[in-house]
């Protein structure tokens, strides 16, 4: 069998991309008050939209390092050659702790564990090329270098309408020095180093929308790439969403088209209902 790919469900693979390239998802843990849920399967992007408005505690945890031995094990009993197992940058989630834990439990020689530095489809687009890598018989070393390459050469921008999320979950960093105007702004960040760092402040949600899309063109012109794969994120934002993804496609070209998926509470719990976010990702050089 090829190797085998996991990921979290942090990756937010749009409905049907994980089974069609078989890719094994297992989900953040998401705490509505004190009731605890898995992400995506017990717990969906409304049901934290809707706490969240109703300004009820949204909290997450990775999965525990049981969850992932588990599923490795599975896999390789199943036949499997080897594990490449993806993951949120370490530097937002315990995920990839959890996930190198269980692989010294199965067998540090079948399972590798790539930190991405990235999240989202930033994450997602790593792990579909590490899976088509598999599916054409690649060794778990070559999996792994895919994945990790492609990973680095994505960029994701994002706005929110507002950081109060951000700064209660600690996922902001340096963009602490926004909060003193977070209501006047809506603020433009972007994954850097595996962290969530600020870029530029906007005045309406109008301009920040444009702004994505302005530095997702400047992104895609600068690897160098034949083309490149797009991707939007949403919260409860879904007619922007859509929106945005089509000034996208008429802006950026060429382009392997875009792909819209909304966020659960993985991350959406961290950045609340409206935001919006951009993930381009060069298909070659």
């Amino acid at each position: 069998m090829p190797v085998a790919v996991v990921t979290d469900s942090s990756a937010y693979l749009p409905d049907g991309f994980a089974n069609r390239h078989a890719v094994h998802v297992v989900p953040i843990h998401v705490l509505i008050d004190d009731c605890s849920g898995r992400d995506g399967v017990d717990i969906g992007p409304s049901d934290v939209a809707a706490a969240l408005t109703g300004r009820r505690a949204v909290t997450t945890s990775r999965p525990n390092p049981e969850e992932f031995a588990e599923t490795f094990q599975r896999l390789l009993d199943d036949g499997a050659d080897g594990i490449v197992s993806v993951h949120l940058s370490r530097e937002l989630s315990g995920t990839w702790e959890s996930a190198r834990l269980a692989a010294k439990e199965v067998g540090d020689d079948r399972v590798r564990v790539v930190d991405s530095r990235t999240a989202v489809m930033g994450l997602g687009f790593a792990v579909l090329r590490a899976a088509t890598a598999a599916a054409g018989g690649a060794s778990s070393a070559s999996v792994e270098d895919v994945a990790a390459a492609a990973a680095a050469r994505t960029r994701t921008f994002f706005m929110v309408e507002t950081l109060e999320y951000l700064r209660r979950g600690g996922r902001i960093g340096s963009a602490a020095a926004f909060l003193g105007t977070a209501l006047a702004v809506k603020p433009v960040l972007h994954v850097k180093d595996g962290r969530i760092v600020p870029l530029e402040k906007v005045r309406t949600t109008n301009r920040a929308v444009a702004r994505l899309v302005d530095l997702a063109e400047q992104a895609a012109a600068e690897t160098g790439a034949t083309s490149v794969e797009l991707a939007v994120h949403h919260l409860a934002a879904h007619d922007r969403a859509v929106e945005l993804a089509t000034r996208l496609d008429e802006r950026i070209s060429p382009a392997s088209g875009c792909v819209v998926s909304e966020l659960g509470g993985a991350i959406g719990a961290h950045t609340g209902p409206g935001m919006l976010a951009v993930v381009v990702c060069p298909t070659d050089g």
